[in-house]
């Protein structure tokens, strides 16, 4: 065999060629590497980025909702304290109307007094039916004063909180997004 090109120097070649090839493969492997490297950088930022978007959206959020319920909460503690006055002028009146039916009351009872005084001057017979008449009128009146007091209180506190309850309904939607 008398090549002009020795055998080792084929096995040299065979041996650069591979290496070469194994050299150019770790080449594009590191480029590849850096380009991954690079996209899951930028995708880490993209993701930081939206988190830090959703955490701010998140924050407005929860500031809005706590504004939202303070502006509510206000809404009913203003109506709240408008219906204790509107209750305490209603207490107010209802007690003055009382005070006028004690009178009435007063009133009644001195007006049998009356009558059984002057009624002792008639006949026996007379004074029964008048009497019992007179009690019994005086007793209805009483009667029928006491419950027109209790209703008309207990309905102007039913209208009271029902218009509160309006009241801050009506408030809740104003502001409403």
């Amino acid at each position: 065999m008398n090549s002009a090109v020795p055998a080792w120097c084929w096995w040299l070649l065979a041996l650069v060629l591979v290496a070469g090839g194994q050299q150019y493969r770790v080449v594009v492997a590191d480029g590849a590497a850096a380009d991954a490297r690079a996209e899951t950088a930028r995708s880490e930022k993209v993701l930081a980025d939206y988190r830090l978007e959703v955490a701010e959206r998140d924050r407005r959020a929860a500031a809005q909702a706590r504004t939202e319920e303070q502006r509510r909460q206000a809404v009913a503690d203003e109506e709240g304290e408008s219906a204790r006055k509107k209750l305490e002028l209603a207490q107010d009146r209802a007690d003055a109307a009382e005070s006028a039916a004690g009178g009435l009351r007063g009133e009644i009872a001195r007006l049998r007094a009356g009558h059984r005084a002057t009624c002792d001057t008639i006949a026996a017979q007379q004074r029964q039916a008048g009497t019992s008449a007179v009690v019994v009128l005086g007793g209805l009146l009483e009667e029928a004063d006491r419950m027109a007091g209790d209703l008309a209180t207990a309905l102007e506190r039913s209208r009271i909180a029902g218009l509160a309850c309006e009241a801050v309904i009506d408030g809740f939607g104003k502001f409403s997004p």
